[in-house]
C-alpha cells in the first residue's frame, strides 16, 4: 500500500500511447528542414522537463504574464476555501466563453492560481436547435454562450452565462464542479455580462450591462425576480474617471465591508483598461435615503490593454486575504489571454496593479502561492492543449451523458413563414398599421435609416413607450423567428450610447426582450436577432414593439430614459419547418470519449464521428453534403459561410504561441469524390493543409483564406488550392500533415507552413508560408484561431477518414534546428530509477505505457521534433504524477538461506540482515520450524540453523517477515529466499 496522492483526485487524461508505435517505421531520418539526431549515445541529463506549452510558469518561483498563452477570454474565478474542500487546501476554477463551441463552459481548475488544466464542463449542448448544430443553414458563430460567471455559494456551484441567439441567459447548478452533472434553469431574459453575486445574507443578484451597469435582484430558487435596479452605475456620473466607450464585464466582490465592482472601460483615444468602483452599498443609489450615489470611481490599471476581469482573494499566512486580479489581454490571433496580476492596496482601499501600475508583457512576477517542488513540477506540465493518440481512454464526466428530449414538431400554418409578418415595417405609409406600446407619440418622418419614411417616436411616459404592433393571430409557438429594426436617437442630453430592445408582449403582463443593440447617439443602428415562442407561450393576444430599458422611476431622468427615438425598417419573419431535425442518435453519446483539451465547431453529429469504430483511430464520416447556404446569422447581410464552416463535425484545439506545429497522419482510403479533408488553422479567415479527392485521383494542397470578406462567395474559388503548394499521392492511403504556426512574424498575425509525408520521416514542404490571418473585424468569430481536423463532402455522403494521432510541438520546421532528444532521453533515464512497489498500480501502469512510447521515439527513426515531443511530455508528465504520491515507509531485509551436514543430519540454515537504520524484528518459517529475532540491529546480521533429522533432504525455501517502526508507522515487509536440495552421510 502508499500513501494517499497528495493531489487532486480528478486527474487529466491519461494516455495510453498505443497506437503512437506506428510513428517508429523505418525510414530515412531527415526531417523537413531539421537535422538528424546525433547518432552517438551520450548519458543523459538530469530530469528537468520543460514547463507545459500553455504554462508561463518559469520554474523558480515566479510566472510571466499573460498566463496559459492560449484563447482563455471573459474569466471568471472562484476560490473554495481548504476549510470547504476534502483536499485540505484552497482550490482555485475559472471559467471562460467559448461561444460555439461544444462542449462549452470549460471548467479549469488550479492550485496556484498560475498553472491550469480543464476538468469539466457545464454543457456539452447549449441547445438541440438549428443553431448550435449546423443545421439548415443556421450559426452560431460569434454568438452561443458568452462570459459566464462561476460562483461558490451554500455548497452549490453556480455558472450563468449570456447566449446571443439561444434563448437568452441561464443559470446552472452542481454539487461536484470536477465531475457532476448540471441543472439547468433558464432565467427567461438576456442580461449582457452577467455577473452573479450573493450577497452577505445570501440573496442573489446579476449584475448586467453594456454602457452602464444595471442589476436584478432574484429569489433564492432563481424563479422570480423580485426586483430590477437599472443603471446603478452610470459613466455620465464619472466625468473626471476613465470611463466610456466600452463599458461591460461588472463583477462584484465584497470585501471588509466594502462592495467593489470592476468594469473594462476603453475611453476614446485611449487603451482598454480597468476601471474600479467601490461602495458601502451594493445598489449604489437604491440603498440612499437621498437617492444620491455612494459608488466612487477610480483607474486601476491602463497598461498594454489588459482589461476585463475581478478580483481573486489569496490567502496569507498570518490568516489574512490579499486580492490580486485576473484580467486579460486581447492578443489575436492567438486569442484573449488571461493574465494573474499582483495587487498592492494602500490605506486608503484602493490596489495598485503590477509594478506600480505598468504591466509589461512578458514581465514576471513572484507566485502567490507556493507548493512542493513535486507539486510545482506537476502543475507546470499541465495543459490546455494536448498531443493525443485517439485511444478513448478519456476520464469519463457527465457532460458526456447529457441527456436531450427532441420535441414533437409544432403543427403550425405554414403559409405565416418564410414570409414578412409586419406591415408597412419600413414606414413607406407613415404610421399605418402602427399602434403605441403604453404612452407616446408616432409621427411619420422622410429622415429614414433607408428608403423614404420612419417613425419619431416622441412624448415617452415609460420605458415601454414605443412604436408597436399587433402579431395577434400570426405568431405561433415553437416557431424560430428572425427580428430587427433601425433605432436612432440624437437628444444631446442623452448618454454616449443607449440600449434598445425589441420585445414580444403577450395579453397584459408577459414580456420577454427579443433582440438588442447598443445604439451610439446620433447614428442609426440595426437591433437584429432571432427567438424562438415557448411551446406552452399562449399566443392568442401577441404584439412586438421597440423599448428602452426598464426603470422604476424614469421621469426622475428623462433624458436617460424618455428621450425621443427614431425607428425604421422593422421585420419580423419566421423560419420555415427545417428540413433537418435534431436525430436521436445525432445527441446520443456514442461510446467514444475525446480529451477534455478537445473542441468541436459547434454541437457535433455523434452518429458521424466514432473513437470505436477502428480502435486507437479518430473517424471522421461524411454524413451531409455542404450546401453553400449556411450563413453568417451575426452580420447584417447573412454573410454567406465558407464550406469549412459549415463542416459539422470538425474537431479542434485553442492554438498557442508564439511558436507552434501540430501533425497528424490520416487514411485517405475510404475519402469518396469531392470529399476534402485535412488539417486546419481556422477562424472567419484560415489556412489549411487539405486532401482532396476528384474524379477517384487524391491530391494534397493548401488552401489560404484572408481579408476582405464579403457577403456572397464562391465556395469552391474561396477552397481551391493555392497554386504552386500541390502533389499528387497516387496510390498512396495514408498521409502524414504537418501545420507549422508563427504568430510572431510580424505579431498580430498568423503565418502557417504545411508539409505532407507518406512515411512520416521524409517531409516535403508544400509552397512558402500563407497567411497573414488575423482577427475578423466583424467579430463573427470572435475567438483565437484554432488548430484542429475536418472532413466534409461537397457530392455524396458516406466518405471518411481516420486520424490516428494528432503531435504538439513548440519547434516549426522552418526554425531549422537539429531534432532534440535531451529531454526525452532524461524522463527515460529517470523512470529508469523508479521501483514498481513504490507506487498505485494504475499510476504505476500508465507511467509505463507512456513509458514505451518514449523508449520506441527514441530509439528512432523520427522525422520531427513532434514524434519527439509529444512523447516526452506525455512521460514527463506520469513521472510527475509519480513524484507526488508518497511512498509507504521503505522497509529492507536480506535473507540468505543454505544447507551443511551436521553429524550425518541435514541442516537449513538462515541468515538475516538488517540494512535499516532502525532495528527490526524478524521472523523465519520453514518447513521444519519458526525462529524470531527480537530485535536485530542496525547493520547487524542474526543466525540460525533449522535441524531436519533427516539424511535427504529436497530444495525449498526460507521466508522471513521483517517488522520496524519507521516515521512513526509500524512497517512490515516479507521476501524468501531458496536453498538446494541436500543429502548427508
Amino acid at each position: 500500500m502508499t500513501r494517499d496522492r497528495v493531489t487532486s483526485a480528478v486527474d487529466a487524461p491519461r494516455r495510453s500511447w498505443r497506437r503512437m508505435l506506428a510513428l517508429v517505421a523505418a525510414g530515412a531520418v531527415m526531417g523537413a528542414g531539421l537535422l538528424p539526431i546525433g547518432q552517438a549515445a551520450t548519458a543523459a541529463e538530469e530530469w528537468d522537463p520543460p514547463s507545459s506549452y500553455t504554462s508561463t510558469d518559469n520554474g523558480d518561483g515566479t510566472y510571466r504574464v499573460p498566463l496559459l498563452n492560449s484563447d482563455v477570454p471573459d474569466v471568471s474565478v472562484e476560490r473554495i476555501p481548504a476549510a470547504e474542500n476534502d483536499e485540505g487546501r484552497d482550490l482555485y476554477y475559472m471559467i471562460s466563453t467559448t461561444m460555439h463551441l461544444s462542449p462549452g463552459a470549460p471548467i479549469m481548475k488550479s492550485y496556484d492560481l498560475v498553472n491550469w488544466e480543464i476538468v469539466n464542463y457545464v454543457f456539452d449542448r447549449a441547445n438541440i436547435g438549428d443553431d448550435f448544430s449546423l443545421r439548415n443553414g443556421r450559426t452560431s458563430y460569434g454568438q452561443g454562450q458568452w462570459a459566464s460567471s462561476l460562483r461558490y455559494h451554500d455548497g452549490l456551484w453556480y455558472v450563468a452565462f449570456n447566449t446571443n441567439n439561444l434563448g437568452g441567459s441561464y443559470l446552472y447548478t452542481t454539487d461536484d464542479i470536477d465531475d457532476g452533472s448540471w441543472d439547468r434553469i433558464s432565467l427567461g431574459r438576456s442580461y449582457h455580462d452577467p455577473s452573479l453575486f450573493f450577497d452577505v445574507d445570501g440573496t442573489p443578484y446579476i449584475f448586467y450591462g453594456s454602457g452602464s451597469t444595471s442589476a436584478v435582484k432574484y429569489s433564492a430558487d432563481f424563479s422570480t425576480v423580485l426586483a430590477e435596479y437599472p443603471q446603478i452605475i452610470r459613466p455620465a456620473d464619472y466625468p473626471n474617471a476613465p470611463v466610456g466607450g466600452l463599458f461591460e464585464g461588472a463583477q462584484v466582490t465584497y470585501i471588509d465591508g466594502t462592495y467593489y465592482i470592476v468594469i473594462i472601460t476603453w475611453p476614446s483615444g485611449q487603451g482598454r483598461q480597468v476601471v474600479l468602483f467601490r461602495s458601502d452599498d451594493l445598489l449604489g443609489r437604491y440603498a440612499t435615503a437621498d437617492g444620491s450615489n455612494p459608488y466612487e470611481a477610480k483607474g486601476v490599471l491602463n497598461s498594454n490593454g489588459f482589461a476585463q476581469g475581478s478580483l481573486v482573494p489569496i490567502a496569507r499566512e498570518d490568516g489574512g486575504t490579499d486580492y490580486w486580479g485576473m484580467f486579460f489581454r486581447d492578443t489575436f490571433p492567438i486569442g484573449r489571454i488571461p493574465a494573474l496580476i499582483p495587487a498592492t492596496w494602500g490605506e486608503d482601499g484602493w490596489p495598485v496593479f503590477g509594478n506600480n501600475g505598468s504591466v509589461p508583457v512578458g514581465g514576471s512576477f513572484d507566485k502567490p502561492i507556493a507548493l512542493s517542488p513535486e507539486e510545482e513540477r506537476l502543475e507546470r506540465l499541465k495543459s490546455v492543449v494536448v498531443s493525443d493518440d485517439f485511444a478513448n481512454d478519456a476520464p469519463e464526466r457527465a457532460y458526456m451523458d447529457e441527456n436531450w428530449t427532441i420535441p414533437p414538431g409544432p403543427t403550425v400554418d405554414e403559409t405565416l413563414l418564410g414570409v414578412e409578418l409586419v406591415q408597412n415595417g419600413g414606414f413607406e405609409n407613415g404610421t399605418t398599421g402602427w399602434i403605441v406600446n403604453d404612452t407616446a407619440t408616432l409621427t411619420a418622418s422622410s429622415d429614414a435609416a433607408t428608403g423614404a419614411g420612419a417613425v419619431q417616436v416622441t412624448s415617452r411616459q415609460t420605458t415601454g413607450s414605443g412604436p408597436a404592433q399587433d402579431l395577434s393571430g400570426k405568431l405561433q409557438r415553437g416557431i424560430t423567428y428572425d427580428v430587427s429594426a433601425k433605432v436612432r436617437y440624437t437628444d444631446p442630453l442623452a448618454p454616449a450610447t443607449k440600449q434598445f430592445f425589441v420585445t414580444a408582449r403577450y395579453g397584459s403582463s408577459t414580456f420577454t426582450n427579443l433582440a438588442t443593440v447598443t445604439a451610439p447617439r446620433g447614428q442609426w443602428a440595426t437591433i437584429t436577432g432571432s427567438f424562438t415562442v415557448p411551446a406552452g407561450q399562449n399566443v392568442d393576444t401577441a404584439r412586438i414593439f421597440v423599448e428602452t430599458p426598464y426603470t422604476q422611476n424614469p421621469g426622475a431622468n428623462p433624458s436617460q430614459h424618455l428621450m425621443d427615438f427614431a425607428v425604421d425598417d422593422v421585420s419580423v419573419t419566421g423560419r420555415p419547418l427545417t428540413q433537418e431535425t435534431a436525430h436521436p442518435d445525432e445527441i446520443a453519446p456514442n461510446g467514444s470519449r475525446l480529451a477534455l483539451q478537445w473542441q468541436w465547431n459547434h454541437a457535433p453529429d455523434n452518429r458521424y464521428w466514432s473513437l470505436t469504430e477502428r480502435e486507437g483511430w479518430l473517424r471522421l464520416t461524411n454524413g451531409k453534403v455542404v450546401t453553400g447556404n449556411t450563413r453568417h446569422d451575426k452580420l447584417a447581410n447573412d454573410d454567406e459561410a465558407t464550406y469549412l464552416e459549415e463542416a459539422r463535425n470538425t474537431l479542434s484545439q485553442r492554438t498557442f504561441g508564439p511558436s507552434q506545429s501540430a501533425e497528424i497522419s490520416m487514411d485517405i482510403s475510404a475519402m469518396k469524390n469531392g470529399d476534402v479533408a485535412g488539417l486546419a488553422a481556422f477562424g472567419r479567415n484560415f489556412s489549411y493543409v487539405g486532401v482532396k479527392r476528384v474524379d477517384g485521383v487524391n491530391t494534397v494542397g493548401v488552401v489560404n483564406r484572408t481579408t476582405p470578406f464579403t457577403a456572397t462567395i464562391d465556395q469552391n474559388a474561396v477552397e481551391a488550392f493555392v497554386p504552386g503548394t500541390t502533389a499528387a499521392l497516387g496510390d498512396a492511403t495514408q498521409v502524414h500533415l504537418k501545420a507549422d504556426l508563427d504568430f510572431a512574424n510580424p505579431s498580430g498575425q498568423l503565418w502557417t507552413t504545411f508539409s505532407y509525408s507518406l512515411d512520416g520521416i521524409s517531409w516535403t514542404p508544400l509552397g512558402n508560408r500563407v497567411g497573414p490571418l488575423t482577427l475578423d473585424g466583424a467579430l463573427t468569430h470572435f475567438m483565437g484561431h484554432r488548430i484542429g481536423v475536418f472532413s466534409y463532402a461537397t457530392q455524396a455522403t458516406g466518405g471518411h477518414v481516420d486520424i490516428d494521432h494528432f503531435l504538439l510541438s513548440d519547434v516549426r520546421s522552418a526554425q531549422n534546428l537539429p531534432l532534440d532528444t535531451t529531454a526525452l532521453d532524461a524522463a527515460i533515464a529517470h523512470a529508469g530509477t523508479l521501483d514498481a512497489a513504490d507506487y498505485p498500480d494504475e499510476d504505476w501502469q500508465a507511467m509505463q505505457a507512456a513509458l514505451v512510447w518514449a523508449q520506441s521515439a527514441a530509439a528512432g527513426p523520427v522525422g520531427t521534433q513532434n514524434q519527439i515531443d509529444a512523447p516526452e511530455r506525455a512521460l514527463s508528465l506520469e513521472l510527475a504524477r509519480l513524484g507526488v504520491i508518497l511512498p509507504d515507509p521503505s522497509l529492507d531485509i536480506d535473507l540468505t538461506a543454505a544447507t551443511r551436514c551436521a553429524a550425518g543430519k541435514v541442516q537449513v540454515t538462515a541468515l538475516v540482515t538488517n540494512p535499516n537504520g532502525v532495528p527490526v524484528r524478524a521472523a523465519v518459517s520453514s518447513d521444519y520450524g519458526t525462529k524470531t529475532f527480537v530485535a536485530v540491529a542496525p547493520e547487524k546480521s542474526a543466525t540460525h540453523a533449522f535441524t531436519t533429522r533427516q539424511t535427504s533432504i529436497v530444495a525449498g525455501e526460507l521466508t522471513v517477515t521483517a517488522t520496524a517502526e519507521i516515521d512513526g508507522e509500524t512497517v512490515t515487509r516479507t521476501t524468501t529466499a531458496p536453498y538446494d536440495a541436500r543429502t548427508c552421510g
